[in-house]
């Protein structure tokens, strides 16, 4: 473009740019020609984001050297905005007019909030960000909202994993897995084309009850030579002894109401598992 920028409009620029493509190596030639700016000033700008974020507790900028090297986002949220978030969250689904008929929780209206997703993947997201995932995994249906931001956030694809076969998807991996809750035979299938062999995933899901779909998706895993690294709920359900897989991270608890008494949400203990 044409003309010269100010600073405080080169680092705006900087700002949105590196926030909108987290994870996601930038070459400096990136900003040096869209800003049109020497590369020692770009490195100047860049170090007022840096200790801007880092101050702020929203993420930090990595530097990566070589060639083909950069600066890329990587998210965080502070402690304090984690807690008063969560606890924000405790106290929506504390809402006796949440269970519904079957001692079920109502979260389709959470689901469906940008306001609540993109803290709840945030949060997700950088739980899981020092590890090298190439894929953010899903069950259809109401987990895909919360597992797209998670994806968006650690910059990595989003894959669904679909309950049945669908003529669309071509040649699929199918395999019977054991719902930890009812003790049903359920079918889970991925298209091969979906994910290459030796990809690392990680389990992205709405609510973990008995643990059964997580445990499906990391057989199916390992049908394609993929190895499932972590797991992250934004529900976990303590009223269920005896989990299918323990091994997980979950943003908040729920125990169903019992003998007339109102249900109770708090935070995960295996937030910081």
């Amino acid at each position: 473009m044409d003309g010269k920028f100010m600073r405080n409009q080169r680092v705006s620029a900087i700002t949105k740019i590196l926030i909108e493509n987290p994870n996601k190596v930038i070459n400096l030639n990136v900003f040096t020609n869209m800003l049109n700016a020497a590369k020692s000033t770009i490195s100047e700008d860049i170090v007022i984001v840096r200790e801007s974020l880092k101050r702020l507790e929203m993420g930090t900028i990595e530097t990566i050297s070589g060639a083909a090297g950069g600066v890329k986002f990587v998210c965080d949220i502070s402690k304090e905005e984690c807690e008063k978030f969560l606890e924000d969250l405790c106290k929506e689904l504390q809402n006796q007019n949440r269970v519904i008929l079957g001692n079920f929780l109502y979260l389709t209206d959470i689901l469906s909030s940008p306001r609540y997703l993109k803290k709840a993947g945030t949060i997700l997201a950088s739980k899981f960000i020092s590890n090298e995932i190439d894929y953010v995994v899903t069950v259809e249906t109401k987990g895909i909202p919360l597992a797209y931001e998670v994806a968006n956030k650690l910059g990595v694809e989003l894959i669904i994993v679909r309950r049945g076969n669908k003529i669309t998807e071509g040649t699929t991996i199918s395999i019977n897995y054991l719902s930890g809750s009812s003790n049903r035979i359920q079918t889970m299938s991925l298209s091969k084309k979906s994910l290459p062999s030796g990809s690392k995933c990680i389990f992205i899901d709405d609510f973990m009850k008995a643990g059964g779909t997580a445990s499906g998706i990391k057989h199916l895993l390992q049908e394609f030579q993929s190895e499932l690294l972590g797991i992250g709920v934004l529900i976990d359900d303590r009223s269920v002894e005896n989990k299918l897989m323990e091994d997980y991270i979950a943003l908040v608890e729920y125990d169903a109401p019992k003998d007339n008494k109102s249900a109770i949400v708090r935070i995960s203990e295996k937030l910081d598992s």
